[in-house]
């Protein structure tokens, strides 16, 4: 459908012509240049500037233009920051003197301490900006194109904001909101407990500190906009207390209506924290209708680690399956027939995660243990030390511990693990490297899902169990913290047969389903590689994503992105059930 109005007209032709109407190379006279790469910067450090521009006098070049202008805003300051000036001017056009960029990064490798101590910010993001566009390492092209956004999207908002009669530092009141619909179909940012600005500064913050010359500079405008009292993170920081104190009077079951449902922090009893790591009982719960060796494997392997408890909801009921698993007095087993469903006075959910979430839900209310994991079958908990010591360690006001994912590799004998980049301290770039066909289409090179799951203190009132997420009173809940020794191992695609067969229910009604619907995910590679190519492109998809191929594996472990941890999981089953069920 066609916009009658369009925002730009003449869409991005019109904009790309516009952008580059600006960006053709200064000229220069016969005797204007800049000066060498080797130029010694101690004399322009103690020069000053003339405005009167003596050295292009008489020139009508644009580089002479250019001279003058800056020699105007920079009078009586040393040569060194109108070489500064100079530079970027260059760098903004097409095309500069060949040592151009060259001489802006030893300016900056040399000179960072003298320029941060004069610049004004005006300049200092200009600056980041042509380390965006000319940065010698990825980390300054990242770094310096993410500032650029960041910067340039303030500088529209804020202008926009003249306008509303606020002042820069009076922050919203809290109240209802009056529309929730944003760009894009995104959410909205959660005032009371969202992550988003402390995920985006402190990225920033992280990806600057991988290169020296282009740190000072980024760590010093990022500490400026924290530190800015009219800017939008002091806004944000004003309205969050405002929030709190808000849920504070009401009390956390009173939610007013109307009220934002932001996240919350669970309130956590002192009678369910326990540091007493021998004391510690913890158990699993999970809804399936898996066969059941697989079954058995999970369960096997979890009474293996020490789970005082395996509580497992047959979705599809099975009198064999039930028998052979109440062999081991931890496992709990209940069958989820029409009688079970009738006695819980709710109708059966249609949709499986709805099941998955209530039965989990119920699971906790009634349990006797100390901490819940709710995880999938096909989900296997792999802590990196022992997993009593790691919850009698969690902070007493945190209500869960959310478990980082790690994806089976199929075919992999023992058991190979591949982490996203992130959890290696590895840009995204490297899933090109990794997984040159479609690795630029996955998020972090995953097939499953990137969110992990949790394992949640029991003995919180009126909280609830979901696949991914707690919530407390119908918000979600925020004190939850990500712990990188308590791994999840995710067989999701353990082998070609398995991956196949689960395709069109994944992308139906389970995890492949796209929640963004302008983004190219994972269902538009599968859909476009059934469109095309048939059988041949799945399966050239799955050798080179999921399979422990001997060059996959290699590259993995060279980026440290290989968890080599075997399972064995068919001798736990012997030790846990006296034997292997038949099938397996």
């Amino acid at each position: 459908m066609s916009d009658p109005e369009p925002t730009y007209p003449g869409g991005f032709p019109a904009i790309l012509e516009q952008m580059e109407g600006r960006r053709d190379p200064l000229v220069y006279g016969p005797d204007e240049a800049l000066p060498p790469l080797d130029v010694d910067f101690a004399p322009l450090k103690t020069t000053r500037v003339d405005a009167r521009a003596p050295e292009v006098a008489g020139s009508r070049t644009t580089y002479a233009r250019k001279f003058r202008d800056l020699s105007k805003e920079f009078d009586s300051l040393p040569e060194l920051l109108r070489l500064h000036g100079l530079l970027i001017a260059n760098l903004r056009r097409r095309g500069q003197p060949p040592h151009c960029a060259a001489l802006f990064q030893r300016l900056w490798a040399e000179e960072a301490d003298f320029l941060l101590a004069r610049l004004d910010a005006r300049w200092l993001v200009s600056a980041i900006t042509t380390f965006g566009d000319h940065g010698m390492t990825d980390a300054q092209r990242r770094v310096g194109q993410s500032l650029t956004v960041l910067f340039g999207m303030m500088k529209l908002y804020e202008t926009e904001r003249l306008y509303s009669g606020s002042k820069p530092d009076q922050p919203h009141a809290i109240r209802k909101k009056s529309h929730k619909r944003l760009p894009l179909e995104m959410d909205p940012y959660s005032i009371a407990g969202g992550g988003l600005d402390v995920n985006l500064l402190g990225r920033l913050w992280q990806d600057a500190s991988e290169d020296p010359v282009i740190a000072p500079l980024a760590h010093d405008l990022l500490n400026k906009l924290i530190n800015d009292p009219a800017g939008i993170f002091r806004r944000l920081r004003i309205m969050r207390a405002r929030r709190a104190k808000q849920l504070a009077a009401d009390g956390v079951h009173k939610r007013k209506p109307g009220m934002m449902a932001d996240a919350v922090d669970a309130p956590v009893p002192a009678s369910a924290v326990k540091t007493d790591a021998a004391s510690i009982r913890w158990g699993t719960v999970t809804l399936t209708n898996a066969p059941l060796p697989r079954i058995a494997r999970f369960a096997a392997h979890h009474l293996d680690l020490g789970a005082a408890r395996v509580t497992l909801f047959l979705d599809t009921p099975d009198a064999e399956t039930a028998a052979f698993l109440s062999r081991n007095p931890a496992v709990q087993v209940i069958a989820c027939d029409d009688a079970w469903w009738s006695a819980q006075k709710k109708p059966r959910m249609k949709a499986h995660q709805m099941r998955q979430a209530w039965v989990a839900t119920q699971c906790y209310n009634d349990t006797d243990l100390d901490w819940l994991a709710h995880i999938d079958i096909d989900e296997f908990m792999l802590p990196q030390s022992a997993l009593p010591d790691i919850l009698a360690g969690a902070p007493a006001d945190q209500a869960a511990l959310l478990m980082p994912p790690v994806e089976l590799l199929a075919g992999s004998a023992p058991e190979m693990f591949k982490t996203t980049p992130r959890m290696a301290g590895q840009d995204k770039s490297v899933l090109g490297t990794l997984y040159p066909t479609f690795g630029p289409h996955l998020r972090g090179g995953f097939v499953s899902h990137l969110e992990g799951k949790l394992i949640t203190r029991t003995g919180i009132p009126g909280l609830r169990i979901g696949l991914h997420a707690l919530s407390h009173d119908g918000a979600p809940v925020a004190n939850r913290l990500r712990d990188d020794r308590l791994l999840l191992g995710h067989a999701h695609a353990p082998d070609w047969k398995s991956f196949r067969a689960h395709l069109e229910f994944r992308m139906t009604r389970g995890s492949y389903r796209k929640a963004d619907k302008e983004a190219f995910r994972l269902r538009d590679v599968l859909d476009f590689l059934l469109e095309t190519e048939g059988e041949p492109g799945l399966r050239a998809f799955f050798d080179e994503v999921c399979t422990a191929s001997p060059e996959l594996v290699g590259k993995l472990r060279d980026h440290g992105m290989l968890i080599e941890q075997p399972l064995n999981l068919d001798a736990a089953v012997t030790r846990q059930f006296g034997a292997v069920p038949e099938g397996a």
